[in-house]
């Protein structure tokens, strides 16, 4: 199994300074994103307070933030609910996600723009391997299938193009790492992304933007396949990390 290349790193990430509300929110949203909260799960400022060790001020924080987003609801007197997908939503966030991923393609090939040889061998080592060097982690697939989308758009030079992407990519992170609890989606994520990353080697822009075109398209017809019970069957059937130790 494939465990020793490094996840590729974003020119534009930068360190700032993290409150507890922060904290708690990140968790938060690991926890949506991994299937321990799920579409109608309710819980209460204190449940959650407890679970991570700090106090209700800064859980509170954070839900009214998530409430602004739409992953949560207030409900009166009886605490919070995850919202239920909106799949029209991630029908336009995913073609939003094409236009910017197929433009930073081409982006990418254009003779001008020099990128940084170190990123794209950081990502060959991660996804230009032979098949018996594949991670069977579906958890840390999904996260360097999301670093191997982000970092293309940040060496793409648009700082604006890349701070769209990353938000898109936070908003449809739930539904599309359903996609990894399928062996077959992620053979089919490691063929795809050694040729798209192959043609950006080879600045076949046009190529490059066709292919990534066609691997976000299938994983958007995928998204319409999923119903709440493959949510709740991602759980039980344990595609989750451990839950967290206090923060």
């Amino acid at each position: 199994m494939h465990t020793a290349a490094r996840r590729p790193t974003s020119p534009v990430d930068a360190p700032f300074h993290r409150s507890r509300a922060d904290e708690v929110y990140d968790q938060l949203k690991r926890d949506v994103s991994e299937f321990k909260l799920v579409p109608g799960d309710r819980f209460t400022e204190t449940e959650i307070s407890g679970r991570l060790g700090v106090s209700r001020t800064p859980v509170r924080q954070a839900l009214f933030r998530m409430q602004h987003e739409g992953f949560v609801e207030v409900l009166f007197r009886s605490g919070w609910r995850v919202l239920p997908f909106d799949f029209n939503q991630f029908e336009e966030l995913y073609d939003l996600r094409m236009v910017l991923e197929t433009t930073a393609a081409h982006r990418l090939c254009e003779g001008m723009l020099k990128v940084n040889p170190a990123l794209l061998d950081d990502l060959a080592a991660i996804w230009l391997i032979s098949p018996e060097q594949r991670s069977s982690d579906t958890m840390q697939v999904a996260q360097w299938d999301e670093a191997f989308h982000c970092a293309l758009v940040a060496a793409a030079g648009n700082a604006e193009m890349a701070r769209v992407h990353r938000d898109v990519t936070e908003r449809i992170r739930v539904i599309r790492r359903l996609d990894f609890t399928k062996q077959p989606r992620i053979d089919a994520t490691y063929e795809e992304h050694a040729k798209i990353l192959k043609a950006i080697q080879r600045k076949r822009g046009d190529q490059a933007a066709l292919l990534l075109r066609a691997h976000i398209q299938a994983s958007q017809t995928e998204v319409r396949k999923i119903t709440l019970h493959q949510v709740h069957l991602a759980r039980q059937l344990g595609a989750l990390t451990s839950r967290p130790k206090n923060l």
